[in-house]
């Protein structure tokens, strides 16, 4: 068997493959990425934020986005939410893509910002799950508390521990001289 024998053996398995479990058309001489058209159709609609995102989070960031929303036409705007129920906004511009994370804008087109805005959206990451937590307290009472991004930042040195009840105070009787 050739090397051409060979080669038309695997394509003709291929199509068969191909034909039966998906609606790939296998003679495009385009790349074939069936994942990603499953997982974010909206990547497929606007392949030039597939490129940011892939500069943004590396080749594997299905593990670290959950959803990408279209929330605006014009300045095209997208929501990526990540794993951890935060998320960011991004905007096309002519010039470039501008990423707005925790409310500070990163023009993309600039390495340094664009670095930035990687270890911002590291630092989002590092919050952990959005959800709430139950802690118990002393005297049977449970407190509820949620932990998210702004409330662990900005609230940080500020919170107060709840003041005791002290017992009632009764002057002391006071002495003649």
């Amino acid at each position: 068997m050739t090397a051409s024998e060979l080669r038309e053996k695997i394509k003709a398995l291929a199509k068969q493959v191909y034909t039966q479990a998906t609606p790939v058309d296998v003679d495009s001489p385009g790349e074939i990425d069936l994942d990603i058209a499953e997982t974010f159709p909206i990547l497929g609609r606007f392949p030039d934020l597939k490129k940011v995102i892939v500069d943004l989070f590396t080749k594997q960031y299905e593990l670290f986005i959950q959803d990408i929303e279209w929330v605006a036409p014009r300045p095209t705007t997208f929501r990526i939410l990540l794993a951890n129920g935060e998320s960011f906004l991004m905007h096309y511009t002519p010039r470039s893509w501008v990423a707005t994370i925790e409310g500070k804008k990163y023009y993309l087109a600039n390495l340094g910002e664009e670095e930035q805005a990687v270890q911002t959206i590291a630092r989002v990451l590092s919050y952990g799950q959005k959800d709430e937590a139950t802690t118990p307290v002393e005297g049977g009472e449970e407190t509820t508390t949620s932990t998210t991004s702004s409330s662990s930042s900005s609230s940080a040195g500020t919170e107060e521990a709840p003041a005791e009840e002290a017992p009632e105070e009764t002057p002391a009787p006071e002495e003649e001289a």
